[in-house]
Parts: structure tokens; C-alpha cells; sequence
């Protein structure tokens, strides 16, 4: 992180340099940001790794924007956040942090903290006021996850390759740098509860691209991308650290397949993926803990502007581990209806309710000792933007 800040400066440094000190006002500096406070209640299990039986407000999100513009070809931004979701975050952290030049439509290029720029919502998901939804569908988005799969260091080549009005348009990108997940992550969250962390995250390379087509259908644009990271390895520790293994993340791939159709007031999307790959924990004089996984997630979601306040949406949500024995952990289905009410251009609410089957996500083995293969989850959110 510290190697992204100091390019970063350097890049406002120089920019002011380039630019013969210039003023605030030519740099164009903006500040922009939003916080969230969320409520949540479950009929039968805690989730997320709160107290949701009970009702719990254990989930709060801000974030701040800071953005200069001292060319009009180069931007360089940065995001802070403060995140809490039951035993996830309750830290501040940098989202990302970029420095972005765009030579013009056609090619542009980002590096630093940069987001990856895979599947529908990636991209957007650190911008709770852009959408309906008060938590995205979780087969193929997990909150748990949001911080690890919204960036990575490196940079992203990027642009729009424009046709006639017969072929539409099409919008590359590019990227490759170096992941990392925390031992904080939902990924490792039940391992850590069990005592086992990663002191040094778990990191390594990875490369992708995306293609979206702006189809010569007005407001219909069809899309694919593709991750892939080579093997990681990380020293593992258990006992606070008493014992010193390794843990080790196999290559894996990820295909996205989406769609999305914006046209009026109504909103159409749907978008399939897939990641499967394999994890080895090993520590000396014990057997080695191989675990393979194939998980396939989808989702389909509608929405409908009935006012300039108000819009009303549902979605169905599906995963389902393919590597793992048939019972309830082996899925996650949900459905959900949704409404999002503005009360003007920086105050708004959002409310949801899921229809839960399935236990393959967002469970908690120390919260749940009794835990139901259904459940009822209400979700609630207020937020300001600025």
C-alpha cells in the first residue's frame, strides 16, 4: 500500500510541476464520498457474522473521494473507507488509489491501487449510491469479499473502439498486477475464528481482461471478462502464531458472462461466473488439508423507475459449489424484492427482503451452532452522499 501512495504524490508532484503551480481551482479538485448505516434481521440464522437474529446495526460504510484533474487528460484519485460488518473491517483502509491518463476515446491507461475490472458491478460496487440494491446478489458479489475482488496493484488499459451505428461500439480493458487477500477477508473468515491466520496477507500475480459491447440496440450492451491468477503462497501461523505452516492458493481462473438492458425506466440484467481452483494448508507433523472447489454463481435482476424517487426491483440468486457434497452447504439460492426511495440528491433509503435456501455463504459456525438450511433476511439501509 505504501508503494501506491508514494506514486501517487509523486504523480501530484509532478503534475504541479508540469503545471508552473497552479492554483487549486485549475488542479480541480473534488472531494466526494457517502456513508451508509444498515440494520439487518434474520428469521432462523446469524449472518455475516452478526447478531442478526436479534437485529443487528453492526454495519456501517464510509468512503471518501479526493480527485485531481491537472491536464485535461490526467486525473490521479484516491479512496478512503471505513467499513464494519459484524467481526469484518471496523478498520480504515484505502479502497484504491490511481493515477489515470486518457489520451482520448480510444486508449486510456490507470495503475497504482486500481480497480479490477471483471463482471457487471465490480467496478461500481464501492458506490453504494449508484445502485438499487442494498447488497448486491451475493452469488456472484459477496459483501464479505467486496475489498479483495474490487482491486488489485498493477494497472488497467482501457478504451472504446467505436463502429457505425450498424455494430455499435465496443469498450476494452486490460490489467495485470498483483493481488492480495487479508486474513481479514470472508474468504479465510472461519479459519481465522478457528485460530489459524495469514500475519503477511496471501498475494501474488494475476491478468485478465474485459469486452463489453454497446450493441446497435439502444440501451442493450452484452459482456465478457476473464481472471486469472497463478499459484500464491503465504506463511500460515496457528496457536497466535505458535506454529508456522503455509497456505497455498492454486492457479484459477474466472470467467464472467453478463448483460444488461437500460432503456426509460426499466432496468434488465443477468451475468453467470465461475472460479474453481484448489487450497493446500500444510504444517509440519500433520496431514496436509487439501480442499478443491468449483463454484458457479448467477443471478437475474429487474428494476423499475415508478417515480424520481422511488424504485422498486427484484432479483434471483443462485450458487452452487460443485466440488461439494450434496446437502444444504452446498448451495446458496435466494430471492429478493427491493425498493430504494430518494429523498433528494444526497439523502436516500434502501430496503430488501431475501428469500434464503441454502447454506454455502455468509454463515458463521460459531454463531450458528443450529444452523437452518432456510432462512428470511431483512436488509436496511440509509445513506448520505456528497
Amino acid at each position: 500500500m505504501k508503494r501506491v501512495i508514494v506514486a501517487v504524490c509523486n504523480c501530484f508532484l509532478a503534475a504541479a510541476l508540469a503545471g508552473h503551480a497552479q492554483s487549486l481551482e485549475e488542479l480541480n479538485i473534488q472531494v466526494h464520498g457517502y456513508a451508509t448505516q444498515g440494520f439487518l434481521y434474520t428469521t432462523n440464522n446469524n449472518i455475516f457474522t452478526t447478531h442478526s437474529e436479534d437485529g443487528s446495526p453492526a454495519w456501517t460504510d464510509a468512503v471518501i473521494n479526493v480527485s485531481a484533474q491537472p491536464t485535461p487528460k490526467l486525473r490521479i484519485a484516491f479512496q478512503g473507507r471505513y467499513f464494519l460488518l459484524g467481526n469484518y473491517g471496523n478498520a480504515i483502509s484505502l479502497d484504491w488509489a490511481a493515477a489515470d491518463y486518457r489520451a482520448d476515446d480510444r486508449f486510456g491507461v490507470r495503475f497504482g491501487k486500481v480497480k479490477t475490472p471483471t463482471g457487471l458491478f465490480n467496478e461500481i460496487q464501492d458506490i453504494d449510491p449508484a445502485y438499487l440494491w442494498a447488497l448486491l446478489p451475493e452469488s456472484v458479489y459477496p459483501i464479505d469479499n467486496r475489498s479483495s475482488y474490487l482491486t488489485h496493484y498493477g494497472g488497467v488499459v482501457y478504451g472504446t473502439i467505436a463502429f457505425s451505428r450498424r455494430y455499435g461500439k465496443f469498450e476494452y480493458r486490460a490489467f495485470g498486477g498483483e493481488g492480495l487477500y487479508t486474513d481479514k477477508d470472508g474468504y479465510f473468515i472461519a479459519q481465522a475464528e478457528a485460530g489459524f491466520s495469514l500475519p503477511n496477507a496471501i498475494k501474488g500475480p494475476l491478468y485478465g481482461g474485459a469486452l463489453h459491447w454497446r450493441t446497435p440496440i439502444s440501451g442493450l450492451m452484452v459482456g465478457a471478462s476473464a481472471l486469472k491468477d497463478n499459484t500464491w503462497i503465504a506463511p500460515y501461523t496457528a496457536n497466535a502464531g505458535s506454529i508456522a505452516g503455509t497456505e497455498t492458493l492454486f492457479a484459477n481462473t474466472q470467467p464472467n458472462y453478463f448483460a444488461q438492458y437500460e432503456k426509460n425506466k426499466i432496468m434488465v440484467a443477468a451475468e453467470y461466473t465461475r472460479s474453481w481452483g484448489d487450497q493446500l494448508v500444510q504444517f509440519p507433523d500433520t496431514p496436509d488439508s487439501y480442499a478443491r472447489n468449483d463454484d458457479r454463481g448467477w443471478y437475474a435482476m429487474a428494476s423499475y423507475k415508478v417515480t424520481a424517487k422511488f424504485t422498486p426491483g427484484a432479483y434471483i440468486s443462485q450458487n452452487a459449489d460443485h466440488q461439494a457434497p450434496i446437502s444444504s452447504g452446498r448451495h446458496y439460492n435466494e430471492w429478493v424484492v427491493a425498493g430504494r426511495y430518494d429523498f433528494s440528491s444526497f439523502l436516500y433509503a434502501k430496503a430488501e427482503e431475501h428469500f434464503i435456501d441454502g447454506t454455502g455463504l455468509a454463515y458463521d459456525s460459531d454463531l450458528n451452532p443450529n444452523l437452518q438450511p432456510k432462512t428470511k433476511l431483512t436488509a436496511l439501509k440509509i445513506g448520505v452522499s456528497f
